[in-house]
């Protein structure tokens, strides 16, 4: 999401079923997602952090023919069950969409429905998005509700079969950003703290045209010297940093491949483990991927990684 700056990410969303039967899908899926699975809010019965009374109203909308979610101030997370053999893996997955929509179905929905195909319980977060209307800090807004989400996959672990210390965060775009500082961002409460991240077409590198981004969508003022220091991500990798997946397209033009590279290397440096996939094509916000250029690949690549990885590691 790095060189957008409008109200919607200019992302390469493509699909090959028509555009009138795929947004019919799309909002068909919405009722059978409330079905399939279990849809908790965040906060309820507590204060919700940095919550400032507003009139936003939440409303689903369509943008490149996939539907996103408007105005997000009421978070929630919806857990969908392992399938089958349970792994006792859970991942809460992050959708992108430049902090100013939710991609909640392609990024979303999607994929958590094809993890628990393969035996993983995958939550969606419907996260608060940053807007001085509704928080008095919108910087912090969409960390406290990851942050918040993992906890409630702890407090649900025993509920779904899910192993505590195997509780990890996908991101995808912006969500993809967010996944990074939640994972790299230590917090004082281990629940709170992923055991490790699948971070696809991301944002990572603390550049000139990364910092213009988290001012105008994320902050919403300019960062102060702590803040940058906080947001030099790649700095604060370290030995203690969560197992990484990443996946990028080298013709990604809206979040440049050395968003992931650069990652991986600094993992690689503090010997941490990392798996890094970069397809020749795919551009921007592929999420489950195409068959036609490859991406579609990658999900299978993650499951493999996390058995040999995650699954079978003793330290785990």
């Amino acid at each position: 999401m790095s060189n957008t700056h409008t109200r919607f990410p200019l992302i390469c969303w493509k699909n090959t079923l028509p555009h009138r039967l795929t947004l019919v899908f799309l909002l068909l899926a919405t009722t059978q997602v409330a079905m399939a699975a279990e849809v908790i809010e965040l906060w309820q019965g507590g204060q919700t952090p940095y919550y400032k009374a507003n009139t936003l109203a939440e409303r689903e909308t369509e943008v490149w023919n996939t539907v996103v979610v408007e105005d997000v101030t009421h978070p929630t997370v919806t857990i969908f069950a392992a399938q089958g053999e349970n792994t006792g893996i859970g991942v809460l997955i992050i959708p992108g969409g430049n902090y100013s929509v939710v991609a909640i179905h392609h990024e979303g929905y999607d994929v958590a429905q094809a993890l628990a195909a393969q035996g993983i319980t995958a939550a969606v977060l419907k996260y608060r998005l940053p807007n001085p209307l509704s928080s008095d800090q919108p910087g912090l807004v969409p960390l406290s509700d990851s942050r918040r989400a993992l906890k409630i996959m702890h407090q649900q672990s025993a509920k779904y079969g899910i192993d505590p210390n195997k509780i990890g965060v996908m991101g995808f775009s912006a969500g993809s950003h967010l996944a990074t500082v939640t994972s790299l961002w230590h917090s004082a409460d281990d629940e709170e703290n992923p055991d490790f991240s699948a971070l696809l077409y991301g944002v990572s590198n603390f550049t000139e045209e990364n910092l213009k981004w988290l001012e105008e969508s994320l902050y919403f003022r300019p960062l102060t010297a702590e803040e940058k220091t906080q947001n030099t991500l790649l700095d604060l990798i370290n030995a203690n940093s969560p197992p990484a997946f990443l996946v990028h397209a080298y013709d990604d033009q809206v979040c440049k491949v050395e968003e992931s590279t650069l990652y991986a290397q600094k993992m690689f440096e503090h010997h941490v483990p990392v798996e890094l996939h970069v397809f020749a094509r795919g551009g921007h916000g592929f999420g489950l991927g195409r068959k036609e250029d490859g991406t579609n690949q990658w999900l299978n690549l993650f499951t493999a990684w996390l058995r040999h990885t995650i699954q079978q590691d003793p330290h785990h």
